[in-house]
């Protein structure tokens, strides 16, 4: 995924901060293991000193053994360990506490970028959508079903509460299956069932588990497109970028599907790019208020079919929570 100069220099001043407040958390450990811990202070300086007497040999041409150097080094650091454990603290108190270990905070692994790093820039748009905000009072925690009617529905044959769990396990399924399945999922039913709040919760629950998400609402999206196709950028951030975001992201979530403006330039994007994802196998979900009837009046076959044939339909019935939460 392509990133404008700012972008990236954003996301490494960040690592450099990082590893800064490690480097510092660990001095203040260490002096304060200095002022506790008798005779570990001289044991560094040993350490130094033996460091620089090998250096200053090697410089002046006399014969050095890196064996030996290792060798005393060892044996002052097992020296360290032993006061460390005798005063209570284990061996590796000292060590740097780095955020992402795997990278040691620089953001690459063998010249690859890290999942961190991967995940610090979605954390650059997510901070223009606010969703991270959202996602902290919508997810599954936060999920109550008590919201939705045990009353049977006489067409469906079906209390809401019932389809509620249905859909429930589906998410379940979809999030536990993820790396293993390139699964869509395809939400529809009335405004203000909780199509939007699941696919939070999904989105929350994949998140935590280091996988990149990017939610956008139908509109935004085409706009996205829009600003791509034509490079308008002028009053954007990081447009021009955004679609690779949305090409690679392992979840894109399109929320309101059938709120966009509709013509032939947006149907022709949108199927490209639900068919570019669905050819790199990376999930998507997508919400929508429009009824299956609705949907296939207004999109052209092509979009219709690939909704139908691959995306898990998932019908969600019940009254608007919204404004049950709003009243009770």
């Amino acid at each position: 995924m392509p990133l404008k100069n700012s972008q990236y220099n954003t996301i490494m001043r960040r690592y450099d901060l990082t590893r800064q407040a490690a480097a510092a958390d660990r001095r203040q450990r260490l002096e304060a293991i200095y002022a506790l811990v008798p005779g570990f202070s001289q044991l560094d300086e040993a350490i130094a000193a033996a460091a620089a007497d090998h250096a200053r040999a090697k410089i002046s041409g006399q014969a050095v053994s890196p064996a030996d150097l290792h060798s005393r080094l060892s044996a002052l650091e097992e020296k360290k360990a032993a006061l460390l454990k005798a005063a209570g603290y284990p061996e590796d108190y000292l060590e740097i506490k780095y955020t992402c270990p795997e990278c040691k905070d620089t953001g690459f692994i063998d010249g690859q970028k890290c999942h961190c790093f991967k995940q610090a820039v979605v954390d650059l748009v997510y901070a223009q959508s606010n969703i991270k905000d959202r996602l902290e009072e919508e997810n599954f925690d936060s999920f109550d079903i008590s919201y939705y009617s045990d009353e049977i529905n006489p067409k469906l044959g079906i209390s809401p509460r019932e389809n509620m769990r249905t859909v429930l396990k589906t998410c379940m399924d979809f999030i536990r299956n993820f790396d293993d399945a390139s699964g869509n999922l395809l939400f529809y039913g009335h405004t203000g069932v909780g199509k939007t709040f699941l696919s939070n919760c999904i989105a929350k629950a994949l998140l935590d588990t280091a996988h990149t998400v990017i939610y956008l609402s139908a509109p935004q999206l085409v706009e996205v497109l829009e600003r791509h196709t034509f490079g308008r950028d002028d009053e954007s951030q990081n447009i021009d970028e955004m679609p690779e975001y949305i090409n690679d992201c392992d979840l894109l979530i399109i929320d309101d599907l059938g709120t966009e403006m509709n013509n032939f330039f947006t149907a022709s994007r949108l199927f490209s790019c639900l068919n570019g994802r669905q050819l790199r196998k990376k999930a998507t979900i997508i919400s929508t208020n429009l009824s299956l009837d609705d949907l296939q009046e207004i999109y052209s076959e092509r979009i219709f079919s690939r909704l139908i044939s691959n995306y898990q339909v998932t019908l969600i019935i019940g009254d608007d929570i919204r404004i049950k939460k709003a009243i009770s």
